[in-house]
């Protein structure tokens, strides 16, 4: 599974290396390093509704806070 987490300068404003440390720390807490590509990339083009993260196609919009129950409820669910 690809996820990809936006880093474009509002994303960045709005928490985006929280983000992505608070996902990297549940990927590895769950041993799924193998099972998971997390990826950066720049502006998305959503930036009002940032931090911006995808899996497929499908776009959410995260805060550092909403971290946690996102990878619960949208990435366990799909391993």
């Amino acid at each position: 599974m690809k996820i990809t987490v936006c880093i474009g300068s509002s994303c960045h404003l709005k928490g985006s290396r929280e983000v992505v440390e608070e996902l990297q720390q549940l990927i590895a807490d769950n041993d799924l390093k193998d099972k998971i590509d997390l990826c950066g990339t720049f502006c998305m083009g959503n930036c009002v509704n940032g931090v911006n993260v995808t899996i497929g196609e499908e776009i959410f919009s995260l805060k550092p806070e909403t971290t946690k129950n996102f990878f619960e409820t949208q990435v366990l669910k799909r391993i």
